[in-house]
């Protein structure tokens, strides 16, 4: 969006250019992790046509489990690692057992199943690790600030920063570029020819259905070190999630990368500008774009 010179200079000289800036740190940090999660919801909706309602939850599970290896291990890298994969084999468990059940049938099926597992990995949480909130400290490497144009800002935010758009391009470049992506498009676009030349594709689906968990696990283990581990965590990622995929378009990666940006940006400038109204601006930003343009800024006519 363009803002005019005199219109920013303005707004800078009110509320301090360092402040501004910290704010566009801030978002574009949340918005990479929202990104994260999102493109993950996204690639399962886009191959298998799956809303999958437990993503916010696999988030959770993803925080938890990365947050229960740096106690057993004080190695945050080893729980980064393990902890997604963790995820993604439950991930594969949910798709063999549950949801190939449901992909013939009605999508109301699909739904309430993924809300029962919504509520199942909910429970599940406060049964095991309690409702009591956990604080995880940064790796030592990552811990302090960092100067960034003459403003101190915490390095594990801008390390978040930059991991977005390595997974971001990897992600791109795999779909686009290697045979597995364009086999995975392929059996996205019509199941039964991709199975007609001989494509295995419930085996794909479990693999798709696998990375987009893992995408979930992945963004739950990086936010440990940003932000309180607590059962209450995943609430918020689904809904913001939902609004990031509707926003940009359903399926449409470069949408998740859209929306994930425009919503971490609303979030943290509302809190600067908005006060008490910056809670109801994502919910805002979804009316207008269903009002406006249905399919989203990125999404392709039905």
């Amino acid at each position: 969006m363009f803002v005019p010179p005199r219109l920013f200079v303005f707004v800078g000289a009110f509320f301090g250019m360092d402040a501004l800036f910290v704010n566009f740190l801030n978002g574009l940090s949340w918005g990479t992790l929202l990104f994260l999660i999102s493109v993950g919801l996204t690639i399962v909706f886009g191959v298998l046509g799956v809303l999958n309602f437990a993503h916010g939850s696999l988030f959770m599970l993803g925080a938890y489990l990365a947050m229960q290896v740096v106690k057993w291990l004080p190695n945050f890298w080893i729980a980064l690692f393990f902890g997604p994969i963790a995820v993604a084999l439950i991930g594969v468990l949910v798709e063999i057992f549950l949801l190939r059940r449901v992909y013939d049938r009605d999508v109301t099926f699909q739904l309430l199943l993924t809300f029962a597992l919504l509520l199942v990995l909910d429970d599940a949480v406060r049964i095991i690790w309690g409702p009591a909130y956990h604080v995880v400290d940064p790796p030592p490497s990552l811990t302090g600030t960092i100067s960034v144009f003459g403003v101190s800002y915490p390095v594990y935010r801008f390390f978040i920063i930059c991991v977005g758009p390595v997974v971001g391009i990897t992600l791109w470049f795999f779909f686009q570029k290697t045979h597995w992506g364009k086999v995975i498009r392929a059996a996205a676009l019509d199941r039964e020819m991709a199975e007609g030349v001989g494509i295995a594709v419930p085996l794909l689906f479990t693999a798709v259905f696998a990375l987009g968990t893992w995408l979930a696990a992945f963004g739950g283990a990086l936010s440990v070190p940003y932000q309180s581990v607590g059962p209450s965590i995943g609430d918020r990622i689904i809904i913001e999630s939902f609004i990031v995929v509707v926003v940009g378009g359903l399926g449409s990666f470069p949408g998740a990368l859209f929306g994930a940006l425009a919503l971490g940006m609303l979030e943290s400038y509302g809190t600067m500008f908005a006060g008490r109204v910056q809670m109801a601006l994502p919910y805002i930003l979804l009316a207008t774009i269903l009002l406006v343009r249905p399919r989203g800024i990125f999404g392709k006519e039905a």
